[in-house]
């Protein structure tokens, strides 16, 4: 780790480190916060000073311990969701390519027929339906996403699919899991990593979108997306509260989007100086 990033550009280390902090904060949340998650400690809006060092929010709690335990309940349910998005869409992918026919054919025409619906309605119209739960949110966000990584995996899967190695692990009788396991995965694993990055960040942003809307992490949890919402009338009168928790979520998809730059120049053999 220490290795790739003395190797990394100034740029990619920016980026590096942003993340570091943001998992940083998240992990250590508890220790890192000044006072309770839903303490009140003043009146609404209040401006920076020794006691509050970022002002409270519409509700009177202290801004900056609302900063942090947001970023640690939109960071980790964003890495959960991508996870889990990546584990369906690539073993589904992998699978389709592998045995082909109607498999492949009924696979992908389900996952045709999902990404047709734009991922804002069908996200609304399912958590209009079942509710604003954690597990449904997770659901209903992974699911689409993984429509996304099913396309992309499938397609390198299938050029994967045709070399003479996964042909020789056939013949010698093996299994179709260490097959995509052992011969697909190695082989796929430097282009879906870059899309990781890039499905998180959407993820991320999706996430606070529907936070935005009401529809995500429910209060009093902190949100970055639901700070944005509940402290938006703040404009109003020239405060500048909502545009923290903004500046946070712009911050954390700079960093990632940095990395995820580098990080496909280095695959595709292309690594400049400085990006």
């Amino acid at each position: 780790m220490i290795k790739l990033f003395r190797q990394a550009p100034l740029s990619a280390r920016i980026g590096m480190l942003i993340i570091i902090m943001n998992l940083f904060v998240s992990i250590a949340a508890p220790l890192l916060a000044p006072y309770g998650e839903t303490a009140l400690i003043g009146d609404p809006w209040e401006t920076m000073s020794a006691k509050t060092l970022l002002g409270t929010d519409h509700l009177g709690r202290d801004l900056l311990t609302r900063l942090i335990y947001g970023a640690r309940h939109t960071i980790l349910l964003a890495i959960l969701v991508t996870a889990l998005a990546f584990c369906l869409g690539t073993f589904l992918a992998f699978l389709a390519a592998v045995l082909g026919g109607w498999v492949n054919q009924v696979l992908s025409r389900m996952v045709d027929v999902l990404m047709a619906f734009p991922t804002l309605i069908f996200a609304l119209v399912c958590l209009s339906v079942m509710g604003t739960s954690v597990p449904v949110l997770v659901w209903v966000i992974a699911i689409p996403a993984a429509t996304r990584v099913y396309r992309l995996a499938r397609a390198l899967a299938m050029n994967i699919n045709v070399m003479d190695f996964v042909e020789v692990a056939r013949i010698r009788g093996e299994r179709i899991l260490w097959i995509m396991g052992r011969e697909i995965l190695p082989n796929a694993l430097s282009p879906l990593s870059a899309e990781f990055g890039l499905r998180f960040c959407f993820v991320f942003l999706f996430i606070s979108s529907l936070s935005f809307l009401g529809l995500g992490l429910q209060p009093p949890t902190a949100d970055w997306g639901g700070m944005v919402r509940e402290n938006a009338g703040a404009i109003t009168y020239g405060i500048y509260t909502p545009l923290l928790p903004a500046a946070a979520i712009a911050q954390l998809t700079v960093g990632i989007n940095l990395v995820v730059d580098w990080f496909l120049h280095r695959s595709a053999g292309k690594v400049p100086d400085e990006i």
